[in-house]
């Protein structure tokens, strides 16, 4: 292989200026032409693009998105105002989440407001008699406050032998009749899920239930907006404190109470 000469002395013509430069002193550009050092010009970045690729369009490891059930939530104090022969009644809640047409169940009322009972608020009993997963109707203890059509919940006996403490086996059911004679609930619904939160949960599952199974009832609710006038920047907002349900029977005068700490949220609590 034929060795060359180092060029110490040598001249060479710039491609670019046409001028004579130390041999030594040469360089070659991107093109292929040899130019002075002092001439050279590196390539532009827009002619060295990157690779053109489509978007991701999925995870290496997604996992589906999970929605929560909804919680209850704590009604502003004395929440409850009944009107005297008025089956009507407002509640106070700040900010809160529900929406018209939601199924609203009220836990930890303190006591009777305008002659309706805790217990009418709360719409708490207990099964008369044992159902199947296929009853088309049931008995409670008491049925005499419960509003038509509704959703009830019935909670599972920890002592059943199909409970499972890694699985909610409470179930929601929506009944269109009630003979407050018998205090019996008919044209039911089963394993299904009662609004809230302007949204329907995924429905639970019918099953068997113990005479004794405690039941919850709900009462269905209409939302209230105002307008209020805020100073900065000037102008008018609408905000909803409040919502409106309907009694079984009237309140027999006007009063405001229930206690601090009551709460409204789903029929179904489930985690």
């Amino acid at each position: 292989m034929a060795n060359y000469s180092q060029g110490k002395y040598a001249k060479m013509i710039s491609d670019r200026s046409g001028l004579a430069f130390p041999y030594r002193e040469m360089v070659q550009e991107w093109t292929g032409m040899w130019v002075h050092s002092s001439e050279f010009e590196p390539k532009q970045p827009q002619l060295m693009p990157r690779p053109v690729i489509g978007d991701p369009q999925g995870l290496a490891h997604s996992k589906p998105s999970r929605k929560a059930f909804a919680t209850a939530v704590a009604l502003d104090n004395n929440p409850f105002t009944t009107t005297g022969s008025s089956a009507s009644v407002t509640v106070k809640c700040k900010n809160q989440p529900f929406s018209t047409d939601d199924y609203i169940r009220f836990t930890n009322v303190a006591n009777a407001v305008g002659g309706v009972a805790k217990a009418t608020f709360e719409l708490s009993t207990t099964l008369n008699g044992a159902i199947t997963d296929s009853a088309t109707s049931l008995v409670l203890a008491d049925s005499s406050q419960f509003v038509v059509p509704g959703y009830i919940c019935i909670a599972k006996f920890t002592n059943d032998a199909s409970y499972d403490e890694g699985n909610d086996v409470s179930e929601t059911i929506y009944y269109t009749a009630n003979n407050t004679g018998t205090n019996t609930l008919s044209g039911l619904t089963r394993g299904t899920a009662a609004p809230i939160n302007g949204i329907t949960p995924l429905d639970t599952t019918a099953g068997s239930h113990s005479s004794g199974a405690k039941v919850y009832g709900s009462y269905k609710i209409t939302k209230q907006t105002t307008t209020e006038t805020i100073a900065s920047p000037p102008g008018s907002v609408t905000v909803s404190n409040s919502f409106t349900f309907s009694l079984k029977n009237a309140a027999s005068s006007t009063e405001t109470g229930g206690g601090f700490f009551a709460f409204g949220g789903p029929v179904n609590e489930r985690p």
